[in-house]
């Protein structure tokens, strides 16, 4: 159970969002692992807090944006000095993503993980997944790159309405 400091500083973290997909948070994508409050601090008054965070790839560049975000948002509140660590194990999943997220993902116009995994469910996964549209709901897609606009990402086109868009992949 966290303190009221610990949920204060949980949810400063928690407002900070990804750069390269602005609708979600961090806590949103569910790279926020952990946020501890010190006992002591460095100034003596405030109390320091130590944010962990996990990337969705281990080279991914909305890092350092992220971080930065992290030190401004606590700067200059009732926290003192930030420690921001970034943790590779357990890799990041997309499980991991909250439901708020994958819905925010669709109603910006990217469509969001699919498949058992994504939905918590144990069990034998299909080789093939139909990826819906999200302008038009359809399951008519095909993909036309592996890799869009970001790593975590593909790109596809929806044969019914014609439409690009993106799609976030499932790790």
């Amino acid at each position: 159970m966290l303190t009221t400091l610990q949920q204060q500083a949980w949810d400063l973290a928690a407002t900070i969002c990804d750069p390269e997909i602005p609708v979600l948070t961090i806590e949103d994508l569910g790279i926020l692992r952990e946020v501890t409050v010190a006992e002591g601090s460095v100034d003596g008054n405030r109390p320091d807090v130590c944010v962990t965070i996990t990337p969705t790839y281990s080279g991914c560049p909305a890092m350092d944006a992220i971080r930065d975000d992290l030190r401004t948002a606590f700067s200059g509140g009732p926290f003192g000095s930030v420690e921001v660590k970034m943790v590779l194990a357990p890799a990041w999943t997309t499980d991991w993503m909250t439901k708020a997220g994958r819905e925010k993902l669709e109603e910006y116009g990217i469509a969001p993980p699919t498949g058992m995994a994504a939905l918590g469910k144990s069990g034998p996964i299909r080789l093939s997944i139909a990826v819906k549209c999200p302008q038009c709901q359809s399951l008519n897609t095909k993909e036309l790159t592996r890799f869009g606009s970001t790593s975590c990402k593909a790109l596809y086109s929806c044969q019914d309405c014609h439409e690009p868009f993106d799609y976030f992949k499932v790790h």
